[in-house]
């Protein structure tokens, strides 16, 4: 949660740092629940093994290597970050949609200005981290989030 701290008469909670990817130690932690959610959002948005790589920014072998359940590499920095926004976008969908729109949701074309007729995911297999970081605040613009 964080420390209280004394501010003149009052008391608050100071935040935590922000959760950092760039260290080792912390990459060996998050990576195996990491790759595991990133599995479950890929077979629930019904991705290709290609949209799937493009999506983790790794090859279309290293994917077939990183979707079995015995891979266990850490998970570099810029893959935490990805796995990290798209789990936010899942999580956003299934508190804005209440039905099965929230997992159908990614894949279907959208008019919006950030997506010009492409998928959600066409749009972040295209634009990489910071298309995905611009959906994630969309879908939570969209809720009421931001």
């Amino acid at each position: 949660m964080g420390e209280v701290i004394k501010v003149g008469a009052f008391q608050r909670l100071r935040p935590l740092e922000p959760q950092s990817f760039s260290g080792e130690t912390d990459r060996e932690r998050l990576s195996a629940v990491a790759i595991t959610a990133y599995r479950s959002v890929v077979d629930i948005w019904r991705l290709t093994s290609a949209e799937a790589a493009a999506l983790m920014a790794v090859s279309d072998r290293s994917w077939e290597r990183m979707k079995k359940p015995e891979w266990n590499a850490p998970l570099n920095q810029d893959q935490l970050t990805r796995v990290s926004a798209l789990v936010g976008i899942y999580k956003g969908l299934h508190l804005l949609f209440a039905d099965d729109l929230s997992d159908r949701w990614p894949k279907m074309p959208n008019k919006g200005m950030l997506f010009d007729g492409q998928s959600p995911v066409a749009s972040m297999v295209e634009g990489g981290i910071p298309r995905m970081l611009d959906v994630r605040r969309h879908v939570d613009a969209l809720r009421g989030g931001l």
